[in-house]
Parts: structure tokens; C-alpha cells; sequence
């Protein structure tokens, strides 16, 4: 077990050094800069320049990379140049609980109905059940997240005053963000339980189970379950990783002072600071999530060997 874990982490770290080098050559690829003359052509030249001295970003590429992964192994992700006297440790610190919360409801709503979803489809082949259910998954896996988002904003919020329409202020506020995160996973989980128990159903040692006498719904709850969900599984861990670090529609339509709309205004200001950060914290979050996923997923299935 510590050898298999010591092993991922040493590539969880090779991935991310990976992902670090790439994301800063690319954005410095990039034409433009955080404060490329278009957008300051009022400022003076001699301006310009003193401010870009000061963040070091006249100095040659490699100079610029060897001091950011110095600042990074302690643990200083530097700071922004669009927002003053923010740091990209303060910005995370700020976001990401917020879009750890709304995320972990989202994640819990998926498989609390997309499980049991994708299970009774499974179950009631060729019924009315598993109709409504593929119905749920194919629209799920169809509508885009923002056309979701604006729809559910006309009915609830609009025509039928039900829920506000931004911010996380009272427990009514979480309903349209959670729902709209989690639709789309709850139609993926549900394709992934239903495929995965038709072909269990289908094993030996269920029809074994059967001929026992055991009652159906042990059989299916006991047996078929557990061996059906390791799909499912293997799914949650970048479902996890992406719920929870923010998702940029859903966020920025609802008004969420989340993670997501310090992505996009990152990018689209070339802040160079916050981008690399922030995609540090969530290439650092994929990894987590795939161990962690990987370690259950060997005390689920016993066939899976980590010691090697």
C-alpha cells in the first residue's frame, strides 16, 4: 500500500511540474501581457516599463521561470497584476471555499439520485422506468450547462418568483447552482450505473445468488451493487476535483464569488500570477482526487492489486 501511494505521489508531482511548465511558457507565448500597451496607451511609455520592471517581467523567460519555481517551493504563488495588494494565496483562499461548498452539494445531489438512477434503469430494462431515466440522461448529457442555467433563471426566478437569481445569501439561493452543476453528472453517473449493472446482471454469480433462493433485492443491493458501481468510482474522482474548484458558467451566471470568475478574468487579463495559481490549485486537486479514487477503488474490487 505505501509503496503504491509513494509511486503516484512522485507522478501526481512529475504531472504537475509538467503542467506548471507548460501553462507559464504558453501564457508568455501568448501576444500581449498584463500591462501591454493597447490597454495602457494613456499611460506614458517610461511608465510601462518601470511598472513591468518592478514585476520582473522584462527579464528573460528563464529568469522569470526559475524565480516563480523558487516562490512555489515556498509555497508563494505570487501576486496579482490586476488586483492591487491581492496575492493569488489570498484570492484561493477566498474562492475556494466558497466553490468547495456549493461543489460538495452538487457532488452529493449526482450520487445520492444518478446511483439509484441508472440502478433501477438497469433493473426495470425495457420498462417505463428506464425510459424516464435514459429521457434524464440524454438531456443531461445534451443541454449545455449555460442554456440550463438561463432556462431555470426564466421559470423559477423570472416567471414564477420562486428563487433569487445571484449570490449564496440563504439556503434558497444554493437550489438553481447545485441543480444545474449536478444535472449533467447525474445524467453521466446514470448512463455509467446503468451500462455497468446490465452487465453484472448478466455474470454467473448473480444467477448463482438467484438459484440460492436470496431475494431479489438483496441479490441486486448486496451483489450486483457493489460490483456495478466501480464505474462510478473511478468517474467521482475528477468529478470531485471539477465541482468543487469552480465551474465558470455556472458561476459567473449566478453571481458566485467563487474560483470560476477569477479563471476567467485571469485569462482574459493575462494575469500571469493568478492563471498559473489557480491552475496549480486544480491540477493539485485532479491529482488528489484520482489517488484517493484509486486507493478505494482497491478496497472496493479485491482483484485490484496496489502492492505492486
Amino acid at each position: 500500500m505505501l509503496r503504491y501511494i509513494v509511486k503516484r505521489v512522485i507522478a501526481g508531482f512529475l504531472s504537475l511540474f509538467m503542467l506548471i511548465t507548460l501553462t507559464f511558457f504558453l501564457m508568455h507565448v501568448i501576444p500581449g501581457g498584463p500591462f501591454s500597451p493597447g490597454e495602457y496607451r494613456k499611460t506614458p511609455p517610461e511608465v510601462l516599463k518601470q511598472i513591468q520592471d518592478s514585476y520582473g517581467l522584462n527579464d528573460p523567460i528563464y529568469a522569470q521561470y526559475g524565480r516563480y519555481l523558487n516562490n512555489l517551493a515556498h509555497g508563494n504563488l505570487g501576486v496579482s497584476f490586476k488586483k492591487l495588494n491581492y496575492s493569488v494565496n489570498e484570492l484561493i483562499g477566498n474562492g475556494a471555499p466558497v466553490s468547495a461548498k456549493v461543489g460538495f452539494w452538487a457532488i452529493l445531489l449526482a450520487l445520492i439520485i444518478g446511483i439509484p438512477l441508472g440502478t433501477t434503469a438497469a433493473v426495470r430494462r425495457g420498462h417505463l422506468a428506464d425510459g424516464i431515466s435514459m429521457v434524464i440522461a440524454t438531456v443531461g448529457v445534451s443541454v449545455p450547462s449555460f442554456v440550463l442555467c438561463v432556462l431555470s433563471m426564466y421559470l423559477f426566478c423570472d416567471k414564477l418568483k420562486l428563487l433569487p437569481t445571484y449570490g449564496l445569501d440563504s439556503w434558497n439561493c444554493y437550489i438553481l447552482p447545485v441543480g444545474c452543476m449536478a444535472f449533467g453528472q447525474i445524467a453521466y453517473i446514470t448512463r455509467l450505473m446503468r451500462s455497468s449493472m446490465l452487465e453484472t446482471m448478466r455474470q454467473d454469480f448473480i444467477r448463482t445468488e438467484r438459484s440460492k433462493g436470496i431475494p431479489e433485492l438483496v441479490v441486486i443491493g448486496k451483489y450486483a451493487l457493489k460490483n456495478s458501481i466501480l464505474p462510478v468510482v473511478t468517474y467521482v474522482g475528477p468529478m470531485v476535483a471539477a465541482l468543487m474548484t469552480g465551474t465558470f458558467i455556472i458561476e459567473k451566471v449566478f453571481s458566485i464569488p467563487g474560483l470560476g470568475r477569477y479563471f476567467v478574468n485571469a485569462i482574459g487579463d493575462r494575469d500571469y500570477a493568478v492563471t498559473l495559481g489557480l491552475t496549480i490549485f486544480v491540477g493539485a486537486m485532479i491529482i488528489i482526487c484520482n489517488l484517493v479514487v484509486d486507493i478505494i477503488y482497491a478496497f472496493v474490487d479485491p482483484r485490484v492489486k496496489i502492492d505492486k
